[in-house]
């Protein structure tokens, strides 16, 4: 079964950089191969996944990108917010910066690429003025960007382009493109970080109730919050009835007069009686939020998302955070475009369980937060043993959807198919599944 599966494609630095070292030298000897000919008009190399061959003229491209410069491995980071949100975009970012700092590339950003931020630009614009600086990879990194990946990869076909978070190269999957040869997708396997934040909220949580603060509603959104609430679940040990919340804003982040206010939802949650938020918004307002309230006295709690350094908003009562690590499998999709190897994979990909926080290998990361106590790190150490060692897995029946349908018959474990296509919350969660 695939999320319950671990696969280390990158061992370490130092592989990566031989391979891209071996990639230089290659790329100086053919350079200096074609400085030398005869040839009165030059000859243009091109190292991406169709185009590895001398070209003489623009038939790669169209008319508008006949002026590349292929001198050194370049690529297009296409953020959905700020590269400085301590959040979702910020890890991709950061993820860009471990290519360069690897591989010696050079990156070209552009964040802020949603409706609201920049309503004139679309997602294959964005990636058109990219190529035409010299990108040769390209990464989409916003499942709100699906249609204008998709308009890229189909315009520039020898263009190798990856969608973080999609299912485009999924070949059992229910958005497959098998004609987009040139884009792949990679996720982490956010559900085991999600496991591990419910159940650090349920092992500090005094009042039984738990809030959860989303973005928008999707397949992603609704396979993460029920991991979430298993995780909570499992680990639960009040006496009252666990109760666990779940609030949509409506967007991956606050946008003014469109999405609702992610630091009002989180006042409200504390208002409830809630004494633990999870956050799973891109910014930080829940954590800003509780650190405020805790300020003022109050015995509450956050459990932050995406970013590693999350808790350094609110460090005395962060629980933790589970993070994204992006960058050794975005360094290994600029490896194989590097050497036009690209393919089209669907890469979902877990913990390094023998060193989550491994910056080299492991996808999803978990940083314990100054809020737990010795006893409470224990019980969620142990915890995270058992997802490891697959002692658990919370993905397995019996299960209800939120309307009382089956989603798992008693004993049946969940199929990556049933996870990543979730189309409900969970029985025993509040808060709208649509």
């Amino acid at each position: 079964m695939l999320l319950f599966s671990y696969q280390n494609k990158i061992s370490n630095k130092e592989l990566a950089m031989k391979i891209f070292l071996k990639l230089f030298l290659t790329s100086i000897i053919v350079f200096s191969v074609i400085a030398c000919t005869d040839e009165e008009e030059a000859t243009e190399v091109v190292t991406t996944d169709n185009a590895t061959e001398e070209t003489k003229d623009s038939d790669v491209h169209d008319d508008d990108h006949k002026d590349e410069d292929h001198g050194s491995f370049k690529f297009g980071m296409i953020l959905v917010g700020p590269r400085d949100d301590k959040g979702w975009s910020q890890a991709h970012y950061e993820g860009g910066e471990y290519i360069e700092e690897i591989a010696g590339a050079e990156m070209i950003v552009a964040d802020m690429i949603n409706p609201a931020d920049s309503p004139n630009l679309t997602v294959d614009q964005v990636a058109s003025d990219m190529i035409d600086e010299g990108a040769q990879l390209i990464f989409a990194t916003s499942d709100d960007m699906k249609d204008g990946i998709l308009a890229a990869a189909e315009k520039f076909p020898d263009v190798p382009m990856i969608w973080a978070s999609g299912d485009s190269a999924w070949t059992d999957g229910k958005a497959y493109r098998e004609d987009l040869s040139n884009l792949g997708n990679i996720m982490g396997k956010m559900e085991y970080g999600k496991m591990i934040a419910g159940c650090a909220a349920a092992l500090k949580t005094k009042t039984g109730k738990i809030s959860f603060l989303g973005p928008l509603i999707n397949d992603e959104t609704r396979r993460l919050t029920n991991a979430a609430y298993l995780g909570a679940k499992h680990c639960y040990e009040g006496e009252a009835e666990l109760e666990f919340e779940v609030v949509w804003i409506g967007f991956w982040f606050h946008i003014p007069g469109v999405t609702s206010d992610p630091t009002q939802v989180a006042n409200g949650f504390f208002d409830g009686g809630s004494d633990v938020i999870i956050s799973h918004i891109d910014t930080p307002e829940a954590l800003v939020v509780t650190g405020q309230r805790a300020a003022e006295g109050e015995d509450v709690y956050v459990v932050g998302y995406d970013y590693e350094a999350s808790c350094d908003t609110a460090p005395e009562v962060c629980l933790g955070v589970p993070y994204f690590n992006w960058g050794p499998e975005y360094l290994n999709a600029a490896m194989k475009a590097g050497h036009g190897e690209f393919e089209s994979e669907f890469v979902w990909s877990g913990p390094n369980w023998d060193d989550m926080n491994s910056k080299d290998s492991s996808t999803i990361g978990w940083n314990t937060g100054d809020g737990l106590t010795a006893d409470e790190v224990s019980k969620l150490d142990s915890f995270i043993s058992k997802l490891s060692s697959e002692e658990i897995n919370l993905f397995t029946g019996p299960l209800n959807f939120q309307d009382g349908s089956e989603f798992l018959a008693d004993g049946e474990e969940a199929s990556d198919f049933q996870i990543w296509y979730t189309s409900q919350l969970l029985e025993g969660m509040t808060g709208d599944s649509e």
